[in-house]
């Protein structure tokens, strides 16, 4: 009961957001990116809530903290000083100074811009929108399962509901809508994280004990030579941190920010953030290991475990049903956040870089914003039937994501705002070289080397893009005299 009260108390606040952000957005830049007036708590929120999902909260958490025991935690930690710390002091302020110098608000068309090429944006833009699909399918599985356990309903009918809640405020109102959302979701991320710590913690006999338990229940569950290797750890932790500087869903945070003021507010709280909803996840996936043995943990009918729901399971059985509520509301919000980025970002990626930057240019700003959420709509459905296919762990689709968009963009975006060396045809080999080495490589080393995949993907552009660079055409001094102008100098 409680959790269908909170349902729909919240399923009103979004559908109210929508439509004040719907009447708030009549241009493209309006929709995409809320006009570029994000202050520092809107902005910091909007970056920690894209950041965590049902992705990490039911996928990472179940998977890693039952494979991982006490160092799943560094993955957690790794998030809050290397995906969000650094990624705001070092790529912020020449973030939105590039794309303004540029007058970009897309990925792709920054890579057109920086790059002065023709085709690089329509790549890019088949790329994002292909491979954020099945890390959007990804988020969508793991609130169809937490839903499924919550309300005893089938995996099917909870996906429509999801699609229909997600769909609604985020077709109506765009970013505008997204930001109000993300900042009243990241507080209930943060009072509903802490108190299933709190409450878990107490159920498995305080800290110490449940400390204690773990370590000896581990060694049990996860004999030695199935327990993760340094390798695998520190590639989790890269791919779930570095990972993030490349993906386009979170380089649009700093697009927004309404002036360069905010980025070192917005760090610190993305900061504090981070750690408390990474640590707090990872660590309640942990004490599976208090609750769970061989025996009881949830299996898949051919008999392995079935990781993506450890968590649901763990949550239904010990959490008393009001915390319960809340905690469905939270995971619900921190993915609707993300699934709103996603989906923002895909869509814009037919509508502004495809359509209107090659089929029709002069196409009018209602038109385009129209464009954009039918595409939106087509984009939630897509994922929805991705989701309902039940293709692979949580894991690996969102692993695949990752290691595609971050392997093609990562190299090409971080070294052409930093260097004026990187030409055009070390773009597209850093580009082709990160994106087909994550697909060849996720193929080749299967599923459970998935996360390590992806790293080697984003590092390899890294190498190759330079590389190229240094024995081809050197770009214009003109562009970039203009993609640079005050970059690296402080504002007066």
């Amino acid at each position: 009961m409680y959790s269908l009260i909170l349902l729909l108390a919240f399923l009103f606040i979004m559908i109210v957001v929508g439509v004040w952000g719907m009447r708030k957005t009549s241009t493209l830049n309006d929709f995409f990116l809320g006009g570029r007036s994000c202050g520092p708590w809107m902005s910091a929120f909007a970056y920690g809530t894209t950041y965590f999902s049902a992705v990490v909260f039911i996928g990472f958490a179940g998977k890693q903290g039952w494979g991982f025991g006490f160092n799943a935690l560094w993955i957690g930690i790794g998030n809050a000083i290397l995906g969000a710390t650094l990624a705001w002091l070092l790529l912020a302020a020449r973030t939105r100074r590039m794309t303004q110098n540029l007058d970009t608000m897309t990925m792709p068309e920054f890579l057109e811009a920086r790059y002065d090429s023709d085709h690089i944006k329509m790549i890019a833009a088949v790329l994002i929108f292909v491979f954020l699909l099945p890390y959007s399918a990804s988020v969508f599985k793991g609130l169809g399962h937490l839903f499924q356990q919550t309300f005893h309903i089938s995996f099917d009918f909870s996906l429509i509901i999801l699609v229909g809640i997600t769909g609604l405020y985020l077709v109506l109102g765009g970013y505008s809508a997204v930001t109000v959302t993300d900042f009243i979701q990241g507080f209930i991320m943060l009072g509903g994280t802490i108190a299933m710590v709190i409450v878990m913690t107490m159920k498995a006999g305080g800290l110490k004990e449940a400390i204690t338990t773990v370590s000896t229940n581990y060694d049990i569950n996860v004999p030695a030579a199935q327990q993760p290797s340094i390798l695998t750890i520190a590639s989790l932790v890269f791919m779930t941190s570095f990972g993030t500087w490349g993906m386009p869903q979170m380089v649009q945070k700093f697009y927004a920010v309404k002036d360069e003021s905010v980025i070192k507010k917005a760090c610190l709280i993305t900061t504090i953030f981070a750690l408390v909803i990474g640590v707090a996840a990872y660590f309640t996936g942990v004490l599976s290991h208090v609750f769970f043995d061989l025996e009881s943990v949830p299996k898949l009918a051919s008999g392995g475990i079935d990781y993506d729901m450890i968590m649901p399971t763990l949550m239904t059985i010990y959490l008393p049903e009001g915390l319960l509520a809340i905690i469905m509301i939270l995971v619900l919000s921190a993915s609707m956040s993300t699934l709103a980025s996603m989906i923002l970002v895909s869509s814009s990626a037919i509508t502004v870089d495809l359509y209107k930057g090659y089929l029709h240019k002069d196409v009018s700003e209602k038109t385009s914003v129209g464009m954009m959420r039918a595409l939106s709509a087509l984009f939630i459905f897509v994922s929805y039937a991705i989701s309902r296919l039940q293709i692979g762990f949580i894991v690996t689709l969102m692993s695949l994501s990752w290691g595609v968009l971050s392997g093609a963009f990562m190299a090409p975006y971080i070294l052409g705002i930093y260097s004026r060396k990187i030409t055009k045809a070390g773009a597209y080999a850093g580009l082709f070289a990160g994106s087909g080495s994550a697909i060849i490589l996720t193929m080749t080393m299967g599923a459970a080397n998935s996360p390590l995949a992806s790293s080697i993907a984003m590092v390899i552009p890294f190498i190759v893009t330079p590389v190229v660079s240094a024995f081809t055409k050197k770009p214009d001094d003109a562009l970039l005299d203009k993609a640079f102008a005050n970059i690296g100098k402080k504002r007066a």
